[in-house]
């Protein structure tokens, strides 16, 4: 059995929460024995993950190249896994025409539409309003997601958002949150032991970059007034000049960049940090803190769909593995809070314990989403008459697209072929 992943970047599990999500549904496919090739339009970047170390084939492939086809055509996998909506958009009709047979999956990562509709809302300094959701983005996301045969979607807030407000069929869906092999690690030096505030996340996640100038401008500085001689240690992957730009030892606000090991230096800070203003999914950053033992200071946003069902919305302040606040001037008292109430801190990082163990063990999630995952593929006819719309949207789209691509194809090979005629006819009159 052939695994087939189209990834949109090579993962890169300690830059971004992504990579880790990458890896994690791969090795969903590698304990049940099947074989996985990693595909990608993408240059790898500096810090990706090794593939081959384990057994998984490595291939570089062609935006707008009918080599693509061929080669899909030859291997002809069972399963074919988009990695985000952007791929499908760009090889889902190729897929179908080299391979139907094959299951076509999509991971959502998160819900992008709702990522920039709570982006633009934010920038426009107003709340998130109904009619923000039904942007162009949205429309070519829940294509994407009919179109394909699974979703796999990291939230149970987006689950009830897509089923509810985009009316996608639940059918169609499937829940699968991080899978964490061992969800708890050794917590590292306990309360007394550790010091200072810590920050993380890919510099290149806007959501993340606005957390970071929100916490210098505003936050920062009223929790420093208040523990002086405290710092706020802020780390991720690939931080612009724009960011190193802030640092500032004399504020104790210290931009330390990449972390090689995030688990080391969340074991050694006493409260995460990370107001998030707007974002989508899970947060990755949550889970590492969590796992080890490090209690966090974020807003409803951050801590949304982190609980699954044992943290409703009327309680989740209360159930939360930390504190959560929506303004500086709260997000700085907890965090203060946090930082000298050693009773609430350890509080608080028991019920990070509990949210690991009840909402993302592997052992316990995986044998009902390996049990959907397996019934849609083995019934897959039957599961695709159910869903008329996305094969609608796959004649259409997929009939304009193919065209568009082979157009670019051809105007491609016809420069090519222009620049070594050039090139011929330079040497000829030499």
């Amino acid at each position: 059995m052939l695994l087939v992943v189209l990834g949109y970047v090579w993962p890169e599990p300690d830059s971004s929460a992504a990579g880790r999500r990458m890896l994690s549904l791969l090795q969903l496919y590698r304990q049940q024995g099947w074989q996985i090739i990693f595909a990608s339009p993408a240059e790898p970047g500096p810090h990706r993950f090794e593939l081959q170390q384990w057994q998984i084939e490595e291939k570089q492939i062609p935006l707008n190249d009918d080599a693509f086809d061929q080669w899909l055509g030859e291997v002809q996998p069972n399963v074919v896994l988009f990695d985000r909506f952007m791929l499908e958009e760009q090889f889902g009709w190729r897929v179908e025409a080299a391979c139907p047979q094959a299951l076509r999956l999509l991971d959502s990562e998160d819900l992008h539409c709702l990522r920039q509709a709570r982006q633009q809302a934010y920038t426009a300094k107003r709340p998130l309003q109904q009619t923000d959701l039904y942007s162009e983005m949205a429309q070519r996301e829940i294509a994407a997601i009919l179109r394909c045969d699974v979703t796999l979607t990291i939230s149970r807030a987006e689950m009830t958002l897509l089923t509810e407000q985009f009316q996608v069929p639940a059918s169609q869906l499937m829940y699968c949150p991080f899978l964490l092999d061992e969800p708890l690690l050794a917590p590292g030096a306990d309360f007394s032991e550790r010091q200072h505030f810590i920050s993380i996340g890919n510099f290149r996640h806007e959501p993340n970059w606005q957390s970071v100038l929100w916490l210098k401008q505003q936050i920062w500085p009223l929790i420093r007034a208040q523990l002086p001689g405290v710092e706020l240690h802020i780390y991720g992957a690939y931080p612009p000049p724009k960011a190193t730009a802030l640092h500032a030892p004399k504020q104790g606000f210290l931009i330390k960049g990449w972390a090689e090991n995030a688990h080391q230096v969340l074991q050694q800070a006493r409260v995460c940090l990370a107001p998030l203003q707007f974002g989508a999914g899970l947060k990755g950053k949550f889970i590492d803190a969590m796992q080890t033992g490090t209690p966090s200071v974020t807003t409803a946003i951050g801590a949304e769909g982190m609980c699954a069902d044992s943290c409703n919305e009327e309680k989740r302040s209360d159930t939360w593995a930390g504190l959560l606040a929506e303004n500086p001037e709260e997000i700085a008292a907890a965090a203060v809070q946090l930082y000298q109430d050693e009773q609430l801190w350890h509080t608080k990082q028991q019920l990070g314990y509990q949210i690991l163990q009840q909402n993302f063990a592997r052992s316990v999630l995986e044998p009902a989403i390996w049990q959907q995952l397996e019934h849609v593929r083995q019934h897959l006819t039957a599961h695709r008459a159910q869903h008329f719309y996305g094969a609608m949207l796959r004649f259409h789209h997929h009939r304009s697209t193919r065209f568009m691509g082979q157009w670019i194809e051809a105007k491609t090979k016809l420069a090519a072929l222009q620049q070594q005629l050039a090139e011929s006819a330079s040497k000829e009159s030499i």
